[in-house]
């Protein structure tokens, strides 16, 4: 699969599927053995911590355009949560992708802020 193609299904997923905590529609974006990491120094694990949080009662969240360069693809993104206590928390990244050759995602890393 095309980097470019990729990299779109990825934003495309991530968004519907954290909205809607589809845990495993984003799943199965990732290859088996994958490598993630979204907080410095931390053991690497590859979570949907956003999706499948008990704090979240509903998401919205808007994907911009990836940017690639061989098997790497760059997206940003942004959202708001609405948590279970009634509070809100607003959310800003950017994920850094690599892609195996069937479009499945072999490393991510992100770089994100809450408010």
């Amino acid at each position: 699969m095309e980097v470019r193609e990729a990299a779109q299904r990825w934003a495309e997923v991530w968004e519907r599927g954290w909205r809607e905590h589809d845990r495993e529609a984003i799943e199965a974006l990732y290859a088996d053995e994958r490598f993630g990491s979204s907080i410095p120094f931390a053991s690497p694990s590859l979570a949907t911590s956003f999706v499948s949080s008990r704090r979240q009662e509903s998401a919205t969240c808007e994907f911009g355009v990836p940017l690639v360069d061989g098997d790497r693809a760059t997206v940003p993104w942004k959202g708001q949560t609405r948590l279970v206590d009634g509070g809100t928390e607003d959310l800003v990244g950017v994920s850094l992708l690599r892609f195996d050759d069937d479009g499945l995602i072999v490393e991510q890393r992100d770089i994100w802020v809450a408010r």
